[in-house]
């Protein structure tokens, strides 16, 4: 395939690169033209990406269920060939897309920023001991199952290798060769990442619901659960015996929380570049930030320090809920267990909800202006945190009337309802503060104020009269130095320029203060339900009032999403903090 001609845009591209080259500083010359790439290559890879994400739901769903006739191995199968797939369309796109002539004109700074990056080689990392814990477990008894599950391992870290360096080197590339290619492509590849993600997430939970609930149903629940199992099923055939086998099986369930959190990552990110395929950015209105990150400059360390407090106890925390809940079959220690649970999680949402309160206000007398520049990365951040709230919303009000209509009431109904109203109030204030910060611009250096301020501070100990007497007030003899350029200096703009920039500099350590303490509450938030303290299982309110089949299904579709919301809130978390 060519490099210029080969697309059914490639006419509209060549002309508007001839237009860039005869006209570096204006746009793309009608607004007609730079829209007209939107429309047909969008919608085609769009329709795409909705048929592959139907047929790989209705595979992972129904390979759920012993009674229905699709086996896990076929899901196998379906996730190994799509990975197959967008592993050659990505070396197809670093060797030949990305090296055409003139295919990469302009890159979107705000795509791809590097804590993201960073946080995707984080998970990625995590996703390939995954992997080699999974070839490790399914290779103990290879003999008594399908070869596709060594294979599918296998192939999915070799995906994870390739996508991790795709989405490092050209996740800011706004590609003007071979479009509709490209956009099927990554509208594939996002899929791709979501049907991994779908199954992974019917796996963990499928496992999580079956040690949780072992103990504590009757044995016609326990079997249901069992033929619930979309892996365990087929390896309750073979047995795992060995001290090693054991080892890995627990291992990659542990490991699932980062293998779904590297899904959504590239989901993220992929998307980014499907929305700049084509994209012409207008440099004059698409300013380049280029902010240092200091952690510990400009900063009074209360938010660190609180922010950590909070991490080590909720650590803490998990450990004795791990310990109590899942070790002990007492139900007194279960009901500690939970007390314990949900007063550090009210103490936790009420101190984060009262800080996002505290920042919006201090928002409102910020005088940096909003900025209203088109961004596809900040448009879909506002977009993942206000749906991944959905979820943790959806399982708070079913429990909120669960424990209104449900008698008796006790200490724990009483702790879990405040819990449920705390956990809604908390993600909308958080939501507010973040998308309020992300849509401020990044304070800017006034290079004319700078050298006016280096000159009033070298005054600082000079009377304020004396300098008046230097400075006259009468327009007439301020003509010469006003014609020249420069600005003379009164009394009142000395005292203004002396005590402005103090007052900038407290809003500033303030939100990164706020910034850094919801930071590191969202870590702990996050590490709680991922790596097991659910209390959404433990709790019999919810669970004798919707029943042993209903709860658990609504806790596995909403607390994924709730997770990776907190997550997500991490990463904006960390902008707004660099952006203050």
């Amino acid at each position: 395939m060519g490099c210029g001609h080969k697309d059914d845009k490639a006419s509209l591209a060549s002309s508007q690169m001839a237009s860039f080259s005869h006209q570096p500083h204006q746009p793309p010359s009608t607004p007609a033209s730079k829209e007209v790439w939107k429309k047909g290559g969008r919608m085609f890879s769009i329709l795409l990406a909705v048929h592959l994400a139907l047929l790989a739901c209705t595979l992972v769903s129904s390979g759920a269920f012993e009674k229905i006739a699709v086996h896990d191995y076929d899901v196998f199968f379906l996730l190994t060939v799509m990975m197959l797939i967008v592993i050659v369309w990505i070396i197809f796109y670093l060797v030949g897309t990305s090296r055409c002539p003139d295919a990469i004109l302009c890159r979107d700074s705000h795509a791809g920023p590097i804590w993201l990056r960073g946080g995707l080689i984080l998970f990625a990392i995590f996703s390939l001991v995954m992997d080699v814990f999974k070839i490790g477990y399914y290779s103990s008894f290879y003999s008594c199952l399908s070869a596709i599950k060594i294979i599918y391992p296998i192939v999915q870290a070799i995906f994870v290798v390739i996508q991790t360096y795709f989405l490092w080197t050209s996740a800011k590339d706004c590609v003007h060769v071979h479009l509709n290619v490209t956009r099927c492509g990554l509208m594939l590849t996002l899929t791709t990442n979501l049907a991994v993600w779908m199954s992974a997430v019917t796996d963990e939970s499928v496992h999580k619901a079956h040690s949780k609930l072992k103990k504590n149903t009757t044995e016609e629940i326990f079997k249901w659960l069992l033929k619930a199992g979309m892996r365990s099923s087929s390896a309750e055939e073979c047995n795992c015996d060995s001290q090693i086998c054991q080892i890995f099986k627990n291992g990659y369930f542990w490991l699932y929380p980062f293998n779904i959190e590297y899904s959504l990552f590239a989901s993220a990110m992929v998307y980014v570049m499907w929305k700049n395929v084509g994209r012409f950015i207008d440099h004059h209105s698409h300013h380049i930030h280029r902010l240092k990150f200091r952690l510990f400059r400009r900063t009074f360390f209360v938010g660190i320090v609180s922010g950590l407090i909070i991490l080590v106890s909720g650590l803490g925390v998990l450990i004795l809920y791990e310990v109590q809940v899942n070790s002990s079959t007492e139900s007194h220690k279960k009901s500690q267990a939970l007390t314990m649970y949900y007063i550090f999680n009210i103490v936790c949402l009420g101190l984060m909800s009262v800080v996002c309160i505290g920042g919006s206000v201090i928002y409102r007398f910020d005088k940096r202006d909003m900025d209203r520049h088109k961004n596809p990365t900040r448009t879909l951040d506002v977009a993942l945190l206000m749906g991944a709230a959905l979820g943790q919303y959806a399982i708070s009000y079913y429990s909120i009337v669960a424990i209104v209509a449900s008698t008796p009431r006790d200490a724990i109904s009483a702790l879990n309802l405040t819990y449920a109203l705390l956990m809604i109030a908390q993600h909308t204030f958080q939501n507010i503060f973040i998308i309020e910060g992300l849509h401020r611009q990044p304070p800017k250096e006034d290079h004319k104020h700078d050298s006016h301020q280096k000159d009033l501070y070298g005054l600082t100990f000079v009377n304020i009269n004396a300098v008046s007497l230097r400075v006259p007030d009468s327009g007439s003899t301020l003509a010469p130095s006003t014609a020249s350029g420069a600005e003379a200096i009164h009394p009142s703009d000395l005292v203004r320029s002396l005590t402005a920039p103090k007052k900038m500099n407290w809003r500033r350590k303030f939100l990164r203060e706020i910034s850094m303490f919801l930071l590191l509450s969202n870590i702990i938030l996050w590490i709680m339900p991922a790596f097991g303290a659910r209390p959404q299982f433990d709790n019999d309110t919810e669970l004798n009032f919707y029943g042993n089949s209903m709860w658990p299904a609504i806790v596995d579709i909403c607390l994924p999403f709730g997770i990776f919301y907190r997550m997500h809130a991490v990463a904006s978390l960390l902008e707004v903090y660099i952006m203050s």
